[in-house]
């Protein structure tokens, strides 16, 4: 037999046993769907999911989110988690910490035990402590044409009692008095006879920089409150409150929208979340205040046209150079002598490219001048070629 040798372990030297190999464990992939932050337009337009699929009319906790007199079936709360699982189990149990990436869509701390949830969207008249809200940009607009609604905005409050007096339809061609479109819009943060103009303290040193100022936007319906009161099952006026998609139609992502509005400079304010929502969408002028100078005299119709309003369709709700002239030739004048601003600023940008428009815009009058604008003030046209764009 051939010999075996045998070579002892020397001192303090333990026998090692070389390790198992085991597979690498892979990183989960972060190419796909991003699961923290829901998408309708996948759901609704590539699966081809109805409202109901998941969203239960109403909610079993409409009676709580408002009390009394002041609760009506509503969605109120996000779907349960059952509307999920059926497409959505291994995301509900991925081994992601502290939980699962997809439970920040509803949740908001995102742990086993707390298991609050923000504050649905569509309660923009519930203030909860409990139950913050989560920033997001909405998928939605809300399909509301203001055409169909005129005859019943136009129904002002009998001053000797609460019924309600209609407008004789001989009115049509008269100007709508402001009070009819105050029945939704109210000027949001007026100063009023406050000595304080501004929304947040100014820097010292503002000189005549732009800082947003109280009185600035009107409110818009923030929930189903005021829609749900003709729109019901009860009424049977439609759509009814169930009937979610002939309302909130998704946006059309593809055409983008400009905004009159400086991300920067409203961090820098501190806006809150209503302002920042109307600031986000104004089309056109975003330093105009519905409460500065005559503009509260004004009738809502003298600048906006709601017969032709969609909210559906942001190019519906844009208002008109020619609305800034008025009877008296508030900003636009025939020249430049009788001081309307408009001639003025054109008048600045004609002699300098560089020229900054701040009168109504915040972002928008670094840009050359719009044809629109050229258009209202005939006599402004000479000399102009090439400063203007079309827009």
């Amino acid at each position: 037999m051939p010999m075996v040798t045998v070579v002892p372990l020397k001192a303090n030297e333990t026998q090692r046993r070389r390790p198992s190999r085991r597979p690498a464990t892979r990183p989960q992939s972060r190419t796909g769907p991003n699961y923290s932050e829901f998408s309708h337009v996948n759901h609704v337009t590539n699966q081809k999911l109805a409202c109901d699929s998941c969203h239960k009319f109403p909610t079993a906790n409409w009676k709580e989110v408002r009390k009394g007199d002041a609760a009506f079936p509503d969605i109120a709360e996000f779907p349960q988690h059952a509307s999920c699982l059926n497409c959505h189990r291994k995301q509900f149990f991925a081994r992601e910490r502290p939980a699962p990436r997809i439970c920040s869509n509803c949740h908001v701390a995102v742990t086993p035990r707390d298991t609050a949830r923000f504050l649905f969207p569509s309660l923009g008249d519930v203030a909860e402590a409990s139950k913050p809200r989560r920033d997001f940009v909405s998928e939605f607009r809300v399909n509301f044409p203001h055409e169909t609604h005129l005859e019943v905005v136009s129904r002002n409050l009998s001053p000797v009692g609460p019924e309600f007096v209609t407008v004789s339809s001989n009115r049509q061609q008269q100007k709508q008095p402001a009070a009819n479109c105050g029945v939704c819009h109210q000027t949001y943060q007026p100063q009023g006879k406050s000595s304080e103009e501004y929304v947040t303290k100014p820097p010292k040193d503002l000189g005549d920089q732009f800082w947003l100022k109280k009185g600035t936007f009107k409110t818009i319906p923030n929930s189903h409150a005021g829609c749900f009161t003709c729109h019901n099952a009860e009424s049977g006026i439609a759509p009814v409150s169930s009937d979610c998609h002939v309302c909130h139609k998704l946006a059309n992502l593809t055409v983008k929208i400009n905004s009159d509005f400086d991300a920067g400079i409203a961090a820098i304010m501190g806006v809150d979340r209503v302002m920042l929502s109307a600031w986000q969408k104004r089309g056109s002028a975003g330093a105009f205040r519905h409460e500065g100078g005559a503009h509260p005299d004004l009738a809502c119709a003298d600048c906006h046209s709601p017969a032709q309003m969609n909210t559906a369709d942001p190019q519906t709700l844009k208002v008109p150079v020619r609305s800034c002239g008025g009877a008296e030739g508030c900003h636009v004048t025939a020249t430049l002598d009788e001081g309307g601003i408009l001639n003025y600023e054109i008048d600045q940008k004609k002699k300098s490219a560089n020229f900054v428009c701040t009168k109504c815009h915040v972002t928008f009058g670094k840009q050359s001048v719009p044809a629109s604008h050229v258009s209202v003030i005939p006599k402004a046209k000479t000399g102009l070629t090439g400063l203007y764009r079309i827009d």
